[in-house]
């Protein structure tokens, strides 16, 4: 199978793509710049390219059996409006770009990122997939970014959207900006730590990935999170446990809002969902619970 991915050089895409090679299907990664992993002993296509404007990389979308898109600007970093443009644009408009590029002349599965933030802010409602969207700016990415990737459908492509959790794994993600606090001992809840917090393990996500493209009945909406999402309180105090570290540094909400602006507002939003989709197509968790997670991230 020829799969192609875009956004192929983020935290998830280098470890998509060996892990693909070694299933034994052709890659094309189409991004900005290269992916930063050994690649020794496999064939890989790699594409340079602005993914929000259209061009020749489209050829390789519209080769390709299979398509994942990671594209999307990291959302963790303090927003104006100019990077929230880039937050909205680098994920709608190359999902646009990817559409139009696929021929509708055979059978094509695109794989489209989406984020567990569609739901907004939920409180303690635990979230399954037909759960509706939530009305602050990620939320309405989400929404959008979604539409873009089901109009494929139109060209009978079989489309999912993987609303993905925070990512978890060794070498980058979310741990990456957490662990620093925790070893500077200045790492603990952020508010009052009840908001509900949705994760994945990278090896979960990556597998789930591939689980999606080789499973032809699954379409639409796929919640990709570990089935035992925690409160924020709760994976702080897991993770300081893991780095032999107190949690007693509380940020309070008013400072995360006062830093990081709108941004503050998002990490207190509450998500308790759970992937009941995956899990009812036969799909088993490599790292169900966080302290497991948190120890093959960590080492």
């Amino acid at each position: 199978m020829h799969i192609a991915i875009t956004g192929s050089s983020g935290f998830a895409g280098t470890t998509l793509i060996p892990y693909l090679l070694e299933k034994g299907h052709d890659v094309s990664a189409v991004d900005m710049a290269p992916p930063s992993v050994s690649l020794d002993g496999f064939s890989v296509q790699f594409v340079q390219a602005d993914t929000t404007q259209p061009g020749d990389w489209q050829k390789t979308i519209a080769r390709a059996d299979a398509i994942v898109n990671l594209t999307g600007k990291n959302i963790f970093h303090r927003w104006n409006q100019k990077y929230k443009d880039l937050i909205y644009d680098t994920r709608i408009l190359t999902t646009r770009n990817i559409v139009s590029a696929i021929s509708g002349n055979r059978p094509v599965t695109l794989i489209s990122t989406s984020a567990a933030g569609y739901y907004g802010d939920c409180g303690d409602a635990v979230l399954e997939e037909d759960h509706g969207p939530g009305t602050d700016f990620l939320a309405r990415v989400c929404v959008d970014w979604e539409k873009e990737a089901l109009a494929a459908r139109e060209k009978s492509a079989r489309v999912v959207c993987p609303r993905f959790g925070i990512i978890l794994g060794p070498g980058g993600g979310a741990l990456a900006k957490m662990i620093p606090a925790f070893r500077l001992f200045v790492g603990g809840p952020l508010g009052d730590g009840q908001q509900w917090f949705p994760w994945v393990h990278l090896d979960d996500l990556v597998q789930a990935i591939y689980f999606l493209i080789e499973n032809a009945d699954i379409e639409g909406p796929v919640n990709l999170c570990a089935p035992h999402s925690v409160r924020n309180a709760e994976f702080t105090k897991t993770l300081a446990r893991a780095l032999n570290r107190p949690a007693f540094f509380r940020v309070p909400a008013f400072a995360l809002r006062l830093t990081a602006g709108e941004l503050g507002d998002l990490v207190l939003n509450s998500q308790r969902a759970v992937p009941a989709r995956l899990t009812s197509a036969g799909y088993h968790f490599n790292y169900p619970e966080l302290a497991g997670a948190l120890h093959a991230s960590i080492g």
